[in-house]
């Protein structure tokens, strides 16, 4: 059984005015995208803002279960004005982060007192970790196609391609 039940709801509230800031702020984002690489991170921002608008919704879902009021709110939102892919990725590796600590509260919250809920934060935090490592990833500056050649056999292939 949850002991505090407000401190849940008022949890599960801060998770869908973050994800609901997440809607905005990758559809802004993918607006911003310019470059020979738009396409592709365009799609990836617009994929990002609908899965946010799922997890709100999941979020809403949860505290009407509850027996509360899903918040109108949107959780914080900052124009920093930085539109580089770089600056855009780290802005959103700070949201994602947020998220992550969120759904942790959460999780301390409902502990050994609500599976259904318990398993709900697991799911998201494994979630969220794995955006978390996709950003990452796409920081990621010491990849160098020269190395993969070598590693794969594949110094003929380049040489005939030049």
């Amino acid at each position: 059984m949850i002991e505090d039940k407000q401190r849940v709801l008022d949890t599960l509230n801060g998770i869908l005015e973050l994800e609901m800031a997440g809607v905005v702020r990758y559809v802004h984002y993918s607006l911003m995208i310019f470059g020979y690489s738009r396409i592709p991170v365009v799609k990836w921002m617009r994929d990002q803002a609908s899965e946010s608008m799922t997890h709100a919704a999941e979020a809403g879902e949860r505290i009407t279960a509850l027996g509360g009021h899903p918040s109108l709110k949107i959780g914080k939102l900052l124009e920093t004005h930085h539109h580089a892919v770089q600056q855009i990725l780290v802005e959103a590796l700070e949201h994602e982060r947020a998220g992550i600590a969120l759904y942790h509260q959460l999780l301390d919250l409902v502990r050994d007192r609500d599976v259904a809920l318990e398993e709900y934060a697991r799911s998201m935090i494994a979630n969220e970790v794995v955006h978390v490592s996709e950003i990452e990833k796409m920081l990621r500056t010491d990849f160098k196609w020269a190395d993969l050649h070598v590693q794969f056999g594949l110094d003929g292939v380049i040489a005939e391609a030049k």
